[in-house]
C-alpha cells in the first residue's frame, strides 16, 4: 500500500490547469481503488477497464496496488490522457496500460470496470450501455464521484443496463456504486440525432458531449451576430467546438470558408465530425482533437469563434477560458478576430484584451456577453 500512496502522491494534473483548488487525486478515486481491491486482487492482467479517470489515479493506484499488466483506459478530455502518460512515465508504468476509444476494444472480455462517473447522464448512459454490451456478462462495475455530485438520477440510469445497483458505505463525502448483471441490449442509444429547424442543421451528439443535440443559450446568442464576425475570413476555428454547431454553421453561411473544429473532449470531436458529415460541410469543416488549439500554427487562422468554459472539472476555475484566450492570441493572423461569448459576471473583457487585442463588447443579455477581438500587428504577448 505504500507504494500506492506514493504514486498517488505524485500525481500531477498537467498539461491541465494546475491551481491551489485543483488536485489530481481525490478521496474518491482512493475509495473506488479500496473497494474494488478485492476484485482487483483475483482478475486477471488484461481484464480490467478504468473510464473517466482524470489524471490517472485509477489507473496508476490500480497498477501498483496490484501488479496489473495491460490496463485498457478510456479517457473522454485529451488533458487527462497526457496527465495520465505523464505521471504513468514518472512512475514507470506506462507499459502497463493502453489507451482505447469507447467500445469493443476497450471492454470485450473484461471482468472489472473502476468508472469514475460523470456529471452528464447522457455520458454516463452511453458508458453504461458500453459496458453491458461489450464487457463479460460476468463483470463487477465500481463506479464512484463526490458526493455532491451524486444523484438518484446516476442510479437510475445504470440500472438500465444493469440489474444490480447498490451504494457502498460512503467515506470522506464520498461513495462508490456496485454495478453489475448486465442487461440484454438492443440498438447503440447514441450518438442520438435532432433537427435545429432555427439554424437548419441536423445535431448529432454522443453523450458526453456537452449540451447534447440541443442548441444551448450560450451559442445562440453568439450565433446572433455571424452576419458581422470578419465577412472576408477564410480560415476560421470553432474553438470548443463541442457537436460542431458554431462550425457547421459559418460553414453553411459562407461557401467559401475552411472551418476546423477543435475540442478536447472526444465525444465532442466524434459528435462534430459527425454533424458536419450530416450536414454535407465535412469537406470543409475538419474536427480534430487537441488542447486549446495547441497544433494549430502561429497566424494560421482569420476567425475563431469560442463559447469558452468556467468549470474545470467540478470546480469553477476560469484557468482553461484563458488558455484558450492566450493560444487564439497566438493562431491569429494580424487583423484577425476572436468573437467569444461568457457569462457576463466574469467579465473576460480586459483578459482577452491583453492576450488578443482590442477588444469591444458587441451584444449583452440578461446573462451573456458577445465580444469582438481584433488581434493587431504585433504578438499581444510581447507588450
Amino acid at each position: 500500500m505504500g507504494h500506492v500512496e506514493d504514486v498517488l502522491s505524485r500525481l500531477r494534473r498537467y498539461p491541465d490547469v494546475e491551481a491551489l483548488n485543483l488536485y489530481a487525486v481525490d478521496a474518491a478515486d482512493r475509495l473506488i481503488l479500496d473497494v474494488a481491491a478485492d476484485a482487483l486482487a483475483t482478475v486477471d492482467s488484461g481484464r480490467v477497464a478504468v473510464i473517466g479517470d482524470a489524471y490517472g489515479a485509477l489507473t496508476l493506484g490500480a497498477i501498483a496496488g496490484h501488479d496489473l499488466r495491460d490496463v485498457r483506459v478510456h479517457q473522454d478530455l485529451l488533458t487527462g490522457e497526457l496527465a495520465l502518460a505523464n505521471n504513468a512515465r514518472t512512475a514507470g508504468l506506462s507499459d502497463r496500460y493502453t489507451a482505447h476509444p469507447l467500445g469493443s476494444h476497450l471492454l470485450g472480455d473484461v471482468r472489472v470496470v473502476l468508472l469514475r462517473l460523470p456529471r452528464a447522464l447522457a455520458g454516463l448512459a452511453e458508458v453504461a450501455d458500453a459496458i453491458a454490451r461489450y464487457a463479460d456478462p460476468e463483470v463487477e462495475l465500481f463506479a464512484g464521484g463526490r458526493d455532491k455530485h451524486l444523484t438518484k438520477s446516476m442510479n437510475d440510469v445504470l440500472a438500465q443496463s444493469f440489474s444490480e445497483v447498490r451504494a457502498s458505505r460512503g467515506r470522506q463525502k464520498s461513495r462508490t456504486l456496485l454495478v453489475g448483471g448486465p442487461k440484454p441490449v438492443g440498438d447503440p442509444p447514441f450518438p442520438v440525432c435532432a433537427r435545429l429547424d432555427e439554424l437548419d442543421i441536423d445535431v448529432v451528439a454522443h453523450g458526453a458531449a456537452f449540451s447534447g443535440a440541443r442548441l444551448d443559450i450560450g451559442t445562440r446568442f453568439l450565433l446572433q451576430h455571424l452576419k458581422w464576425m470578419k465577412p472576408d475570413a477564410r480560415d476560421a476555428i470553432d474553438l470548443g467546438c463541442g457537436t460542431g454547431i458554431l462550425a457547421v454553421a459559418l460553414a453553411k453561411a459562407r461557401p467559401g470558408i475552411k472551418v476546423v473544429g477543435t475540442d478536447q473532449s472526444a465525444a465532442a470531436v466524434a459528435s462534430a465530425r459527425e454533424t458536419a458529415e450530416a450536414n454535407q460541410v465535412a469537406d470543409r469543416v475538419t474536427v480534430v482533437r487537441d488542447d486549446a488549439m495547441s497544433s494549430a500554427a502561429d497566424n494560421s487562422a482569420d476567425l475563431v469563434l469560442c463559447n469558452p468554459p468556467f468549470h474545470v472539472g467540478a470546480a469553477v476555475h476560469t484557468g482553461s477560458a484563458i488558455k484558450m484566450f492566450a493560444e487564439t492570441g497566438r493562431v491569429l493572423r494580424p487583423g484577425g478576430e476572436l468573437w467569444t461569448v461568457y457569462n457576463s459576471h466574469l467579465n473576460y473583457r480586459d483578459v482577452v484584451e491583453r492576450m488578443v487585442g482590442r477588444t469591444e463588447v458587441v451584444g449583452r443579455n440578461r446573462k451573456f456577453t458577445v465580444t469582438r477581438s481584433v488581434r493587431g500587428l504585433h504578438d499581444p504577448r510581447q507588450r
